[in-house]
């Protein structure tokens, strides 16, 4: 937790004038990576004369925040991680508006979200003496900065990383996180979507990934055979053979023909797989099933499969190709892509589908948490298989500037 008081760390960052936004991250970016979050709390306190200032994470399934500790201390501060759901601050997260409430002496706790294009990093934490509408609109701006300089240090340290487990990680689970993207969220005009993987006790081998290039979504959801390190490094192979022909400019057809060749080639193991082109203009969906779940569609209400054709899994050696098949999204859809994780053995106990229907007006994230939940109380927090989904909500193409002029 970081005090009132000032650490010499501090002093070369915030000396003189009060720092305006563009100076603030200036001065982030001067520290080393591992305290220029220390800076947003020194700017505050020089500012505001803000208290108890705190940056809470949220931890890597989802489920608890973890306290940031002061630069120079050894991992967190020593409390205990809080659980989020039911909390305050997971009404914050949820809601992603800052709450304003009297800490009991005189002063305003300040809780705010710490967001980066949809993806919920945590909460800043702060007690001010005096909270006005400016006051609060800064903080919010503080925040917001918050999320891009721990987004940029991330790239230069394990803090963050260290930050967000709140167990131990084994070899097969550091591999299996090292392979997912670095953000289980992302927003923009066209589409919102989100993912989640809770890993079995023995890793199972899921990933997701997903990117966007110039007017392409790319998604996928894989799962491969077999458990524990094997399982992780045959997805290690699965994924990388499938960014290498992304980056190339493979469509999905040609990325699971690399994929296929790839576990041939390096490999006995097998995989299931789906993978997505979205346009973001039009809307339509070209896609490879590889042996994969259907994919669920909610439309107006009605959550129903889609029923694709099914190739065979990558891996299978077998004289018979892919195909490529599309689907046309409409303005409102929500695609749920599945491993058989959420489906299988305990996992079936779960009625996804009434949870689909009840969360459907609830952002991706939080649909995703309360599905990933209801599996895991299905299978009373004991998974044999990991459980992985993603969401993608559809809000229509757009066209591009010049073409509205």
């Amino acid at each position: 937790m970081w005090g009132r008081s000032c650490g010499s760390r501090w002093e070369v960052a915030v000396e003189g004038a009060d720092l305006e936004l563009g100076e603030l991250l200036a001065a982030a970016e001067a520290a080393p990576p591992g305290e220029s979050v220390d800076v947003v709390a020194r700017d505050l306190q020089k500012r505001f004369g803000a208290e108890r200032v705190s940056f809470l994470f949220v931890d890597l399934i989802g489920q608890r925040l973890v306290r940031l500790a002061a630069a120079g201390a050894d991992g967190t501060d020593g409390a205990e991680p809080i659980e989020l759901q039911g909390s305050l601050y997971d009404s914050v997260l949820r809601s992603q508006r800052q709450h304003v409430e009297p800490d009991g002496q005189g002063g305003r706790r300040v809780i705010t979200p710490v967001t980066n294009r949809g993806d919920c990093l945590g909460v800043l934490e702060v007690t001010l003496q005096c909270a006005d509408d400016t006051v609060l609109r800064q903080v919010r701006d503080a925040a917001h900065a918050l999320a891009y300089i721990i987004v940029t240090d991330g790239r230069f340290t394990d803090l963050y990383h260290l930050g967000r487990r709140t167990t131990k990680t084994s070899l097969a689970a550091e591999i299996q996180h090292q392979l997912l993207p670095s953000a289980p969220c992302c927003e923009a005009v066209q589409f919102t979507l989100a993912a989640g993987l809770v890993p079995a006790d023995d890793i199972g081998g899921d990933t997701y990934d997903y990117t966007l290039d110039g007017d392409t979504l790319h998604l996928s959801i894989t799962d491969a055979m077999g458990h524990d390190t094997n399982s992780a490094l045959l997805a290690t192979l699965l994924v990388g053979a499938l960014r290498q022909a992304r980056r190339s400019g493979c469509d999905a057809l040609k990325q699971a023909d690399h994929a296929h060749q790839a576990l041939l080639s390096h490999s006995r193991g097998l995989a299931t797989g789906q993978l997505l082109c979205v346009d973001l203009e039009t809307g339509l969906c070209e896609l490879v099933n590889a042996g994969h779940p259907w994919p669920l569609r909610l439309r107006e209400g009605t959550v129903e499969e889609v029923k694709l054709a099914v190739n065979l899994p990558f891996g299978v050696a077998a004289p018979s190709s892919y195909r490529l098949q599309q689907l046309q999204l409409r303005p409102g859809d929500r695609l749920i892509l599945l491993t058989d994780g959420m489906l299988e053995r305990g996992a079936a106990a779960a009625d996804l589908t009434s949870v689909m229907h009840d969360t459907r007006e609830l952002h991706p994230r939080e649909a995703v948490r309360a599905l990933t939940a209801a599996v895991l109380d299905a299978c009373h927090g004991s998974l044999r298989d990991d459980a992985t989904v993603l969401i993608l909500d559809w809000h229509g193409g757009q066209r591009r500037p010049a073409e509205q002029a």
